[in-house]
């Protein structure tokens, strides 16, 4: 890969500058070890929530909702604080190294309230580090290649949720749950050290700025992000957990005659698929957004998803149903995830993209939060497919807030 930034002074004007330099590769290959490595304690935590702590399902629904609102508040507050060039470095490795720690250390717990502490902490530190990181990849990027940059650093996470899962799958049967927890760290530190080759691009190339910590509000409004929040919020909010949809393709493989084991087995092997899907859509999204702008991209995913959230709300069918809905939905999520930050790059300015950024997270955050606590309460209450048409109900919002003038215009 070639070197980031502009070309040395004497180059040909004319002469192409490859929009994939050491930098941006760098930040989709952190984004990939670090996931990978959370993915692991995710997939594990059920397990070691319920059998090896005794504890409930209601608490592994309690530390995870936690956990994700502790996500959106550190991301409010470490967005201003992205907007210096010269803290992104620390705020990005520190993160990382601290997920990775906390992460790694959930194996230690032997009472559920730790394991809830140290989760949280992880999701914390998960939370702070997205704004500089995203940040950072903005600043590396050429602007006509925004598109291009944000897919390649969604599907390095996408691809990570691929391959945590499968190598939690692996350690746990050669090692155990503790010990393939404590190894869930390995892949996050390294992202901690990966990240810091994008920093040194960056700073290779221009003098870092540093700024007040300030939330930019007024800035943000009169770069024109606040509107486009509005179906990006309404997106959020029909966006639920993926846990919630591997739940009902338990339920529904295991009314199939399946046993449990072997319904659980075949609905994260569909999962798997969904973020293999998201891989390979968030790449070639970003291409899309490059020539024709964030807009009819993220209306594209919303609306694949109200598809797929129907599909879900159905009894009828096996595994194949299934299946076309678990890749609808990861068609959406690579598609709006990839349109969300390539727009706040393209609207901001380097002094307030922290604070973009962080307010993005907010919103996806605190939207995914609600939108997980209201479908559990239908699905609870009336019925799956209750909650499901809820969160479909959304996308559709979102399809329509997107499609009036100017909602999205990047």
């Amino acid at each position: 890969m070639s070197a980031a930034g502009p070309p040395e002074p004497g180059a040909a004007d004319h002469e192409p500058v490859s929009w994939l330099t050491r930098g941006i590769g760098s930040i989709a290959l952190t984004s990939f070890l670090s996931d990978s490595g959370h993915e692991i304690t995710t997939s594990i935590l059920p397990s070691f929530v319920t059998v090896t702590l005794r504890s409930t399902a209601g608490a592994l629904g309690v530390i995870e909702g936690i956990s994700d609102a502790l996500t959106g508040v550190a991301k409010l507050l470490a967005g201003p604080l992205a907007n210096d060039e010269r803290r992104r470095l620390g705020l990005a490795s520190g993160g990382y190294l601290a997920t990775a720690a906390a992460t790694g250390a959930i194996g230690l717990a032997i009472t559920v309230w730790q394991a809830a502490v140290l989760r949280a902490l992880a999701w914390l530190a998960r939370g702070i580090r997205s704004p500089a990181r995203d940040s950072l990849l903005a600043s590396l990027a050429p602007p006509e290649a925004y598109g291009r940059a944000f897919g390649l650093e969604r599907a390095g996470d996408n691809l990570g949720a691929v391959a945590g899962p499968m190598l939690a799958a692996g350690l746990v049967a050669w090692l155990g749950i503790r010990p393939a927890l404590y190894l869930a760290a390995v892949p996050g530190a390294l992202a901690a050290l990966t990240i810091s080759v994008a920093a040194t691009e960056a700073r290779r190339h221009h003098d870092p700025v540093g700024r007040r910590f300030q939330l930019q509000l007024a800035g943000l409004r009169e770069a024109g992000l606040l509107r486009p929040l509005i179906p990006i919020a309404a997106f959020e909010l029909g966006n639920m957990a993926t846990t919630l949809l591997i739940l009902r393709a338990t339920g529904v493989l295991h009314t199939h005659g399946r046993s449990i084991v072997a319904a659980t087995s075949l609905a994260i092997l569909i999962y798997a698929a969904h973020n293999l899907l998201a891989t390979i859509v968030a790449y070639a999204s970003g291409h899309w957004i490059d020539r024709a702008g964030p807009r009819w991209v993220f209306a594209s995913g919303a609306a694949v998803y109200v598809a797929a959230y129907l599909l879900f709300g159905l009894t009828a069918g096996g595994w194949p149903l299934l299946l076309v809905a678990f890749v609808l939905a990861g068609t959406g999520i690579g598609l709006a995830e990839t349109a969300e930050s390539a727009l706040v790059a393209r609207l901001l300015p380097d002094a307030l993209r922290g604070s973009g950024f962080g307010l993005l997270g907010g919103v996806q955050s605190f939207g995914d939060f609600a939108s997980s606590a209201v479908v559990g309460l239908l699905w609870t209450a009336v019925s799956p497919a209750a909650g499901f048409v809820y969160a479909a109900a959304w996308m559709l919002v979102a399809v329509v807030a997107t499609m009036r003038p100017r909602a999205i215009v990047a």
